[in-house]
């Protein structure tokens, strides 16, 4: 297949661009600087350059390909404080896939989100489907869950759309994402922090696991979806503080819940969330099998822990 791939230079993409190519398709990434395009022409891929604002690009490109991964989204505007821009680019990006591909039954992968879905219990793949979220434009990350439902909604005009979510924390060696930010808050506090008792939950999956369910989903996810890309069902943020904590030769401790935002920084409003997940109903439609190290195997590895 020849697939077009938005984020493919990022920490999720270039494990997917890989993976890709690895199992004979060819793939188009999108992107926005000539260190992405350098990043991507290196890993085999041909290049579009262009932008999720770039509507033109978008749909030339979809209506080139055989399928569409869209794993894009700003987050750079979005950390800024501007986070319904971002999910609007996103929404017009899916809008615009679904036009070129409806009645053609090619696929549409989009990356999500399971992080809020449904707090202090599992989440599984039925969960957030039932009815369309509410995408005013004063409420930024619900109108990112509205992205993902108006994706499921184009298998009823001719797409194999399926919604990707994935953890909070996507890991492995070279991450610059949740753990190496707790990491690095742990190295200025001189303590590893957890909120509370640290029994809340993360889920979490490899990022080259990841990649292998994207490209399942690219092949054969039926029409209207929804995937779980977990591997550890929720790993206690006290468990991941106290890993760390060993490896830093720093206390792990409770810091009160007032007191997240001070110490956590923009993590604050995030680390003391129970959100564990399943991805039970997955692998048994897909066949997906994890094989890399889990959270807590993998911050044993050390890599997050090596002088930069």
């Amino acid at each position: 297949m020849r697939v077009f791939v938005t984020g493919a230079s990022g920490w999720i993409g270039s494990a997917v661009v890989p993976e890709l190519i690895g199992a004979g398709h060819e793939v188009v990434g999108l992107a926005r600087s000539d260190a992405s395009a350098a990043a991507l022409a290196r890993a085999g891929a041909q290049v579009r350059r262009g932008t999720l604002d770039d509507v033109g690009t978008l749909r030339d490109a979809a209506a080139a390909s055989d399928g569409v991964i869209h794993l894009a989204f700003k987050h750079d505007i979005a950390f800024s404080g501007d986070f319904q821009g971002a999910a609007d680019a996103d929404r017009r990006a899916v809008e615009t896939f679904g036009e070129v591909l409806a009645g053609s039954d090619r696929p549409l992968v989009l990356a999500s989100g399971i992080l809020g879905l449904t707090p202090g219990r599992v989440v599984t793949e039925r969960d957030g489907r039932d009815s369309a979220a509410d995408a005013s434009h004063d409420d930024g990350p619900r109108a990112r869950q509205a992205t993902a439902h108006r994706t499921l909604d184009l298998a009823s005009h001719g797409v194999r759309s399926s919604v990707l979510r994935l953890p909070p924390t996507v890991y492995g060696e070279g991450d610059h994402g949740f753990m190496a930010a707790l990491v690095g808050i742990a190295r200025d506090r001189g303590v590893s922090g957890y909120v509370g008792d640290g029994s809340n939950r993360w889920p979490g999956v490899h990022r080259l696991d990841a990649a292998h369910l994207f490209r399942l989903a690219l092949e054969k996810a039926p029409a209207g979806s929804v995937l779980h890309a977990v591997t550890d069902e929720g790993v206690p943020i006290r468990t991941v503080a106290e890993v760390i904590g060993r490896h830093l030769g720093l206390p792990a401790v409770s810091i009160p819940s007032e007191g997240a935002g001070a110490h956590f920084s923009w993590l604050g409003g995030m680390i003391g969330l129970d959100a564990p997940a399943s991805s039970a109903l997955t692998r048994e439609l897909l066949g997906w099998q994890p094989v890399q190290p889990g959270l807590v195997d993998d911050l044993d590895k050390g890599h997050y822990f090596r002088a930069t």
